[in-house]
C-alpha cells in the first residue's frame, strides 16, 4: 500500500495525522473489500490553495473542505471486478490499483470542526472517508446516492471508533 502524503502549508495537528489517513484508508479499502494493494495521494493545503485547485480543476470559483479525483472510472461503485480489463488503472512499477488524490483544506477542517462541535481529528477523518467513497466510484448527486454514501460513511466512522 503506497499512502503518499503532502502537507503543503505546514499545518500542524494535535494527533497523528499521518496513522489516521492510514488507518481511515485502510478501513474504507476494507469495508469495501479491495482485493488490491492501492495507492491514494493526499495532499493538505489552505483555502487560497484549494480555491485554485478548484478554478482549475472543475471551473468552480470558490474554496471546499475535499476534493476527489479519483483514477479510477466505475461501472458500479465499489466493484472492483473490471479493473484489470481498464488501462492504466495499475501502477507499472508497483502493481498497485491508482485510486486517485484527495485534497484537505486544513481551514476548513478547523472552521467545520468548530461548527459542528467536534474534533478536528473527526473532521479530518470523515472527510478522508468521505473523499476515498468518491476515489471507488460513489457520489452524491441525486438524493438516493447521497443517502447511501451517508450511511457508509457512518458506517465506517464507527469502525474507526470516531464518533461526534
Amino acid at each position: 500500500m503506497t499512502y503518499g502524503y503532502d502537507n503543503e502549508v505546514d499545518a500542524r495537528f494535535d494527533f497523528d495525522e499521518i496513522a489516521l489517513y492510514r488507518k481511515v484508508v485502510d478501513t474504507v479499502l476494507e469495508e469495501e473489500n479491495c482485493p488490491y494493494e492501492a495507492e491514494v495521494e493526499l495532499l493538505i493545503v489552505d483555502d487560497s490553495q484549494m480555491k485554485m485547485i478548484n478554478r482549475e480543476q472543475r471551473n468552480i470559483d470558490n474554496t471546499t473542505d475535499v476534493l476527489s479525483f479519483p483514477m479510477v472510472q466505475y461501472e458500479v461503485p465499489g466493484d472492483f471486478s473490471k479493473v484489470e480489463e481498464m488501462e492504466d488503472c495499475f501502477n507499472i512499477d508497483t502493481g498497485e490499483l491508482l485510486l486517485g488524490d484527495i485534497v484537505l483544506s486544513i481551514d476548513r477542517i478547523r472552521s467545520q470542526a468548530e461548527e459542528f462541535g467536534h474534533s478536528e481529528r473527526r473532521e479530518y477523518a470523515f472527510l478522508i472517508v468521505h473523499s476515498m467513497l468518491h476515489l471507488i466510484g460513489y457520489d452524491h448527486i441525486d438524493e438516493k446516492d447521497r443517502l447511501f454514501m451517508e450511511d457508509k460513511q457512518r458506517k465506517i466512522m464507527e469502525l474507526l471508533g470516531i464518533l461526534r
